[in-house]
């Protein structure tokens, strides 16, 4: 590019691309996308936003094209990449002035140095820190702080780099600048604070300003740059030096007051003080020993003790909480349960941990985490009027405790009860039974201490399995309490019920739960939607335990789900709804086919709720739960739901539909589950699998869903699916076998092999093009066992089923391997009884039994040749597949099934569905259940005797091993 006349264009283009008017916009967005591989394109740009002249729209938006630049074209290796000329005049001409006097655009030069300085330096920029330093010296203000912004940047950068070898460089680094950063830190802290005992708040700004750069810097070098920080007196130094700095911003903080332009930043400082003793000790366990001491005398002392009144703030308190539960909880911390194995330094920091969690101090701890940071604040209360269902939902999971509080104080709670349970469990129990029996409706601040004493006990219920009779304080305290229905009483009710929710799991009597679901049939009309809302929680873990029975519930499920349904209807947020969903699921899938006669409403609703949640794809999941659970109560029935079902399932699993992303795991399963309850074909049904071929084609995890839902096409009705679908699905199949593990290859010919079996002649001739695959890998004798054992159950299924096909197949092949078809046969049976032991299945052991004894009578010389190993297998399989009757010492051939039974249910089983009910009847009709091996047997032999003559047979009887012959003839007598 022409410098000159090319500045002039940029900056025109530039211009119009911060224009609001689209018709300049778009052209001008194109033309800055074709110079980005320009050789001097980037010079321009450096030239434009260094220009402080011109418009800062442009500037901003030249800078933002400079760095998408770097992260394209500045490596070696890149398409179009930067030649090294003009990487060396970009990187001289980025570092010559820090003068950038907007902030926004000064934060976004500071960061494309840096990403310049993690590809280049130190090697190919190695002046980039040498002049950092030399500018964070200067004396201009303005210079200073850019280059400090600058310095903060690059570090932060470069200590995020993870290969051994840029570590080390970071290393070298980090030793070469500690002292300065050290001392940098502390001019500008001290700065800080005489300006601002001297009341300037304006120079003090910028001095925090600049404190909390160094500081960010300092955190990055001592967390990164040193391997033994404990081995270094200035590290050790400066983390020692932050108690102390931390105890005057606490009290800085507390002087300047609330309306201080300074008090924002200054608790943005305090933040980063703890932040850097968090990220020592994660990363440094063992060299943060010496600080435990002073780092839980401090965490402590401004969180349980009067020292913290007035100074601390939320975010603070949070993460001094962290700071003690990762001290109490940290492995490195523990000895070994043999202490011989033990490190020393486990036991140093146990000894220390130990002398400073004394009982007066565990005591006071326990006792102020739940009588003041477990009360419900004023906030959370007037959420509760306000907004009760964004305050029944609120998200607690996950890393929640790392940044709020209520979840901060709950997890350290738990981590100190379960570390020093013997102490604190009297303690707890002491303030339970402070609180017995109703509390006064008019005394709120008793009521909050109960919710949060009744709340630690929910937390520690597996701590407290000992020590608390729950079935004897249920029903002689917690009833009672449930029973007061005055409307500041809901504190107590909302506790008490998702306290049941805690210990249903750990202790809760069986005889007692009749009693339960009424207390939920009666707090399920609570007035209070908070308290409603948390009975559903609660009856969600009853039901989904493992000690729930299904006919203690019956009585009351209709009642309850009535409830529920009225409840998913009153509730408005999705997140409300979405949870409501799942405890109605939950109760489907738990009472099965009971739920029948009670879901009329339900169904009624859901459509109308699917069409309002269009913009809310997680409710949508939730739906499509709800409606596999609901499918599999209704079996057949479900074929009254098809008018939504099945649009449902066709939007969820067509993959040119955005929503599909979110709605396809569970709109397969759901595919799935209709078919596996549907009683028969419908077109509509049918004519879903048009969604089939594309999920085929994007292999995904959901692979073996798609190929369960093929197989319950098969089974649902084999011949219209065929007809229709096969064509394309072999296309599928042979495209997948090209380039497939063993397991998937596994899967795709299970998928023939039941097509086989449901339809052997159309099944054969649609799945036509794969079987000649499957013939040359029997004959090759294919390494992978299980793959052999697939190939020779389709095998198996041709030869016993479709004979002339299997004929059809032999010429096809002998004439492609140039082989006389005899002698291919031959190949056949002889791989086939050496690898019989592959197939593992019964089943397909007495089909190749059968299969191969269906050769018989023959008077063909391969055949009889093989004649041995037939007899070998039919014996072997003889062995699998017979039961002797030990009062009549005859042998049954235990894989007959010789007519329909319903099965008889146990409670805890579920009812077979359609499809089940639909292979039983083809068990019926398949050789392997309705044909006897040893008559089978028996009858080829007998026809082979009549065709050979006795003379001729008997020589072919004795190629066959004498054991072998005993153990036939043991089998066959009295036939």
């Amino acid at each position: 590019m022409d410098m000159d006349g090319a500045s002039s264009v940029v900056l025109q283009a530039l211009t119009q691309a911060t224009s609001q008017d689209t018709a300049a916009l778009k052209p001008a967005e194109e033309q800055l996308r074709q110079w980005e591989t320009q050789p001097g394109f980037y010079s321009v740009l450096l030239n434009i936003f260094n220009n402080h002249m011109l418009d800062v729209n442009v500037r901003w938006l030249a800078v933002l094209y400079f760095k998408n630049g770097i992260d394209r074209y500045w490596r070696r290796v890149a398409p179009h990449a930067l030649s090294e000329e003009e990487k060396t005049s970009l990187r001289a001409g980025l570092i010559t002035n820090f003068n950038e006097p907007v902030n926004q655009i000064a934060t976004q030069i500071a960061v494309l140095i840096a990403k310049v300085a993690r590809l280049d330096c130190p090697r190919q920029w190695p002046e980039l820190i040498p002049i950092l330093l030399e500018c964070v010296k200067g004396q201009d203000g303005l210079q200073q702080h850019r280059a400090l912004l600058t310095f903060y940047h690059v570090t932060k950068t470069l200590a995020s780099k993870r290969l051994a070898q840029d570590r080390r460089l970071f290393q070298d680094l980090a030793s070469g600048i500690y002292s300065f950063a050290c001392s940098l830190w502390s001019h500008h802290t001290d700065c800080f604070l005489q300006e601002i005992c001297a009341r300037d708040e304006a120079a003090a700004l910028g001095s925090l300003e600049r404190t909390l750069l160094s500081l960010k810097v300092l955190r990055k070098l001592t967390v990164f740059g040193f391997q033994e920080p404990q081995q270094n007196m200035e590290v050790m130094g400066f983390l020692n030096a932050v108690f102390e700095r931390l105890k005057q911003f606490l009290e800085c903080s507390r002087q300047v007051g609330p309306d201080s332009t300074c008090r924002e930043k200054l608790q943005k400082m305090i933040i980063l003080y703890t932040k850097v003793l968090l990220d020592f000790l994660e990363y440094h366990a063992c060299a943060f020993i010496p600080l435990i001491q002073r780092s839980l005398e401090f965490a402590v002392s401004y969180l349980f003790t009067p020292a913290g009144e007035g100074v601390t703030f939320e975010r603070f308190i949070v993460q001094c909480m962290n700071l003690i539960k990762m001290i109490v909880k940290n492995d490195a911390y523990k000895p070994s349960k043999n202490i011989d194995d033990s490190k020393p330094e486990s036991l140093e920091a146990h000894k220390i941990k130990t002398a400073f969690f004394t009982h007066p101090t565990l005591t006071e701890i326990g006792r102020r985490l739940v009588s003041h940071y477990f009360l419900l604040t004023e906030e959370e209360l007037a959420m509760w009027e306000e907004d009760p269902e964004s305050f029944a939902v609120e998200e607690t999971g996950g890393d929640s405790w790392k940044y709020s509080l209520r979840p901060s104080a709950e997890v350290l709670f738990l981590d100190i009860f379960h570390n020093y349970n013997q102490t604190l469990i009297p303690v707890l129990l002491d303030m339970v039974q402070n609180l017995q029996g109703p509390t006064n409706v008019d005394d709120s601040a008793q009521l909050l201490m109960k919710d949060s004493v009744y709340n630690a006990v929910g937390l520690a219920a597996y701590e407290l399995f000992d020590n608390v009779d729950f079935d004897q304080w249920f029903k002689n305290q917690l009833l009672g309490e449930l029973q007061v229905g005055h409307h500041r009483y809901k504190l107590i009710r909302r506790r008490v019920i998702w306290l049941i929710g805690q210990w249903i799991s750990v202790k809760f009597k069986s005889d007692l739960r009749p009693l339960l679901y009424e207390v939920i049939l009666s707090l399920m009309q609570d007035p209070d939607l908070v308290v409603r809302i948390e009975t559903a929680t609660t009856l969600k873990l009853t039901v989904d335990d493992f000690e729930f029975r299904t006919e203690q519930f019956l009585p009351y499920l209709e009642s309850i789900f009535g409830l529920l349904f009225q409840l998913l209807q009153q509730v408005t947020e999705c997140d409300t709804k979405m949870q409501v969903l799942h405890v109605i699921s939950c109760v489907i899938e738990r009472v099965n086919i009971q739920i029948r006669p009670h879901v009329g409403c339900l169904v009624q609703y859901l459509p109308l709720l699917w069409k309002q949640s269009e913009e809310h794809n997680m409710l949508r999941c939730a739906i499509l739960t709800t409606l596999i659970h609901l499918v599999q109560g209704l079996g057949a029935e479900c074929k009254n739901l098809y008018p939504f079902l099945l649009p449902v399932i066709q939007l969820s699993t067509d993959v040119s539909q955005p929503p599909h992303v979110y709605l396809l795991e569970d709109g397969l399963e759901l595919w799935l589950v209709t078919l596996e309850n549907s009683p028969a074909i419908t077109p509509e049904l049918l004519r879903i699998y048009h969604n089939m071929s594309a999920l085929l084609e994007l292999s995904t995890e959901n692979l073996r869903t798609c190929f369960q839902i093929v197989i319950a096409y098969l089974y649902l009705s084999a011949t219209d699916f065929l007809q229709n679908y096969a064509e394309s699905l072999c296309r599928a199949f042979c495209n997948m076998l090209k380039d497939i593990t063993n397991e998937g290859q596994v899967q795709v010919l299970k998928v023939v092999e039941i097509a086989l079996k449901v339809s052997p002649i159309l099944g054969a001739h649609m799945f036509q093009p794969l079987l000649p695959a499957v013939f040359r890998g029997i004959v090759a004798g294919e390494r992978y066992p299980v793959v052999m054992s697939t190939y020779l159950g389709i095998m198996g299924r041709i030869l016993l089923q479709n004979s002339s096909f299997f004929s059809s197949l032999l010429t096809q092949m002998a004439s492609e391997c140039s082989q006389k078809m005899e002698q291919l046969l031959g190949s056949v049976i002889e791989m086939w009884v050496d690898r019989m032991d592959n197939i593992t299945q019964p089943e397909r052991r007495k089909l190749s039994s059968l299969a191969l004894l269906s050769l018989l009578p023959s008077d063909n010389s391969v055949i009889q040749d093989k004649f041995c190993g037939i007899i070998n297998i039919s014996v072997e399989a003889l062995h699998d597949v017979m039961t002797e009757d030990s009062e009549t010492s005859t042998f049954k051939d235990c894989m007959l099934m010789s007519h329909f039974e319903e099965p008889k249910l146990s409670d805890d089983e579920e009812p077979p569905t359609e499809q089940d009910k639909r292979k039983k009847l083809l068990a019926l009709e398949d050789p392997v259940h309705s044909v006897s091996l040893q008559q089978f047997v028996y009858e080829k032999l007998k026809a082979q005797q009549a065709m050979m003559g006795d003379q001729g047979f008997g020589a072919l009887m004795e190629t066959v091993d004498t054991e072998l012959v005993r153990q036939l003839q043991e089998f066959l007598k009295g036939l």
